[in-house]
């Protein structure tokens, strides 16, 4: 890595505001301004860009497509430890150093007034560098510096990059083939954040005792056809669980879906000690209750760390422009060379590779479907 030196680099606007007088009525009323002469001064205020940047020492850095900070602070490693985010909630981060001792977190300042597109600069999963506050019970300590990141699975939330996880090797998206329903677009668009994020997508549609599962051989047939692995299982019966087990064994997981399909149920199958909390899907509404409250990294102990996720009701892509959507999809990119117009957006124009392929029967119209529901609605 380079040599620490002083960089300059963007913070974000200053959070204080400058009090507002609101009793200049009881003033008037008291004294009264008619023979007081209005005093004249000049105020000086920084504003622009410039007043945005300061001098930090450490090393730029070119992040690429993966969130972080640009800027890899310089700290005083003799003070600090290494540690590994299991789980943030609010302003504190749960962090396990080496040797297995949980500290509960603050962060730096520093870190939290950088300028960045996230809506929280620490995530469960982050490589961290924190600094241990002595004689504390239970122990405490102040993050310092965010390692550089890989794996990271992103959403948009309120307009900002929301990081759910980060340093994963596989994303397991978990849907249920009744109860709630099974949502093949919601899949098409965790698909799509596993690719650009160089993560592994494993698909396991959970609850299969529900259902006959021959009316889920086309879906898992398209799917197949693309290269994705396709998990059937059942985590009341046990059905597929030893198959999931050996996926997660020794790997560094996500596990994500909406509310209800089973994430948590799937994770205490296979490992009943993490005991983790389930509640009934809705009989009113069969949609699923939320009950894990927030991203958790945790050990298994078949080998390797899980991130048990909160459910999630509505996906919206971060950062991938209507343009890029069908260089993701693994059926659609083969055509997509191959229509007249190179700005095809493979919708409405003639001569177009891909709608031709639809209406052949060479691609499903399924996904395509899926397709242009997400260029409408990431697109507006």
């Amino acid at each position: 890595m380079a040599k620490n030196k002083k960089i300059r680099t963007h913070f974000q606007k200053n959070r204080s505001v400058r009090t507002r007088r609101t009793d200049w009525t009881r003033q008037f009323d008291r004294h009264g301004f008619e023979e007081e002469d209005t005093k004249q001064h000049e105020r000086l205020s920084g504003k622009g860009e410039l007043a945005r940047k300061r001098t930090v020492r450490g090393t730029q850095l070119d992040t690429g497509d993966e969130p972080g900070l640009d800027v890899h602070l310089h700290v005083d490693e003799s003070a600090c430890l290494p540690g590994r985010v299991l789980s943030v909630r609010g302003l504190i981060s749960t962090v396990e150093d080496d040797a297995g001792q949980i500290y509960r977190c603050a962060t730096r300042r520093l870190l939290k007034t950088i300028a960045t597109d996230q809506r929280h600069v620490v995530a469960a999963g982050d490589r961290v560098l924190f600094r241990p506050v002595e004689n504390t019970c239970p122990a405490e300590g102040v993050i310092e510096r965010v390692e550089p990141r890989y794996g990271s699975i992103c959403r948009t939330s309120r307009r900002r990059q929301q990081v759910i996880v980060t340093n994963v090797d596989q994303l397991l998206i978990i849907s249920s083939a009744a109860r709630p329903r099974l949502k093949p677009n919601l899949i098409d668009r965790m698909l799509i954040t596993a690719e650009k994020g160089n993560v592994q997508p494993i698909i396991c549609i959970n609850k299969v005792d529900l259902v006959d599962p021959a009316g889920l051989q086309p879906l898992i047939g398209v799917y197949s056809q693309m290269g994705y692995q396709v998990l059937l299982l059942s985590a009341k019966t046990g059905f597929g669980v030893d198959r999931f087990r050996r996926v997660l064994t020794g790997m560094e997981s996500v596990v994500a879906g909406q509310s209800g399909v089973g994430k948590s149920s799937l994770l205490n199958a296979i490992d009943p000690t993490l005991k983790l909390r389930v509640r009934a899907v809705s009989t009113d509404t069969s949609k699923g209750r939320h009950t894990t409250a927030a991203a958790e990294l945790l050990p298994l102990c078949c080998g390797g760390y899980v991130v048990d996720t909160p459910g999630i009701r509505r996906f919206q892509l971060w950062d991938v422009i209507p343009e890029e959507v069908a260089g993701f999809y693994r059926d659609l990119r083969p055509y997509a060379n191959l229509c007249r117009f190179p700005n095809c957006t493979h919708t409405h124009e003639d001569d177009c590779a891909v709608k031709n392929a639809v209406a052949d029967g060479r691609l499903d119209e399924r996904r395509y479907e899926s397709y242009c529901n997400l260029i409408e609605a990431d697109g507006d």
